[in-house]
């Protein structure tokens, strides 16, 4: 499903819900997308410029700016740092017109990376994305800020595959899921010293790998799109953006499977503070994401397969976002023209 929406640069997305009337508090979708919009628009300026500090700065402001805008009495659970180390979209930090005094409002979950691929952007490279993902009170894990090994694939593999497999195995089955034969596989893996056991794995079973230096979260949402060529993700990354992967999944349909990279006493001290104990668990997307209304919005900041990068132009700019909602169930791949506003009219030109 494809929308094409034009509006003033600026101005607030006009709500609605599935039936197009006005929007309810239970359908945020569009002003969700608009602060996943926001954010790429800001660190998309940036692109190149060799800045990914900047880039990330630029993206967490705008972002923290339209989020206040928002109807809802929000709480970041996946954000930029704990209290003392970001002055916005800290872990707990209160969001939306609640945040503000505005009483009566729902009270949502967030999860966010402003800039999901800080290097791509600042290097000019593909695939970085501005995203939120958003539930209701307790619906999105507050995941550690430490490494997770991640499993992820699309809706037809999803029940054969295991973490704990070995690799050909889960090749060997996911090729059986799609009929097709293991050398037609296209694996993403994070290309990481870590993974060099991973890679040699891959490569003996015979599949292909697509190595990648960061955005393993594009990566994911691309593995539960049909004809994308991505038929897997495999390896370790950030367990916060597991949480944010698995509120894709439970969109698409897709699965991930992951488990807690514990390996010093630090890491354990802190894993324990927030109330886990089994290390060994394998979390899937409905343990990382268990809320039973999740909106993901994900805007293009540099080229993708999925999504495109912001495009600027003499009046404004062209956004390529996909929008997610588990109920009712719907994704949606929507183009926005941002068009700046001149004497009261909004001008469109290429």
């Amino acid at each position: 499903m494809t929308e094409t929406d034009a509006r003033p640069v600026g101005t607030e997305p006009e709500g609605r819900t599935a039936e197009g009337g006005p929007e309810s508090a239970q359908d945020l979708s569009l002003a969700f997308l608009d602060v996943a919009e926001q954010a790429a628009i800001a660190c998309a300026r940036t692109m190149g410029q060799g800045d990914r500090h900047h880039s990330d700065q630029v993206a967490v402001e705008a972002m923290r700016a339209r989020l206040d805008r928002v109807p809802i009495d929000g709480s970041i659970v996946i954000g930029e740092g704990e209290r003392d180390k970001a002055p916005m979209l800290y872990i707990g930090e209160r969001v939306g017109q609640g945040a503000r005094g505005v009483e009566g409002l729902p009270e949502v979950d967030i999860a966010v990376d402003p800039l999901e691929g800080t290097n791509l952007c600042a290097t000019g490279a593909p695939r970085a994305i501005a995203v939120l993902a958003a539930a209701e009170r307790g619906g999105l894990l507050h995941a550690p800020d430490i490494y997770m090994e991640k499993l992820v694939v699309g809706p037809r593999a999803k029940w054969a595959v295991s973490l704990d497999a070995p690799v050909a195995d889960n090749l060997k089955r996911i090729a059986r899921c799609l009929d097709r034969e293991v050398s037609d596989l296209v694996v993403v893996v994070l290309d990481r010293e870590r993974h060099g056991k991973l890679i040699a794995d891959i490569r003996e079973a015979g599949a292909r790998i697509r190595l990648i230096g960061d955005g393993d979260l594009t990566a994911a949402i691309g593995a539960a799109v049909a004809g994308n060529a991505t038929h897997a993700v495999m390896g370790s990354g950030g367990a916060p953006e597991g949480v944010l992967t698995a509120a894709a999944m439970r969109c698409l349909g897709g699965e991930i499977f992951g488990r807690l990279v514990i390996d010093t006493p630090e890491k354990e001290e802190r894993v324990r503070a927030m109330g886990i104990t089994d290390f060994q668990k394998i979390y899937t997307s409905a343990d990382l994401a268990p809320g039973e209304h999740i909106t993901f919005a994900a805007t293009g900041v540099t080229e993708g397969a999925l999504m495109k990068g912001v495009r600027f132009f003499g009046d404004g700019c062209r956004t390529s976002s996909v929008v997610m909602r588990t109920k009712p169930h719907r994704v949606q791949f929507i183009e926005t023209i941002h068009v700046r506003s001149r004497g009261g009219a909004a001008e469109l030109r290429f």
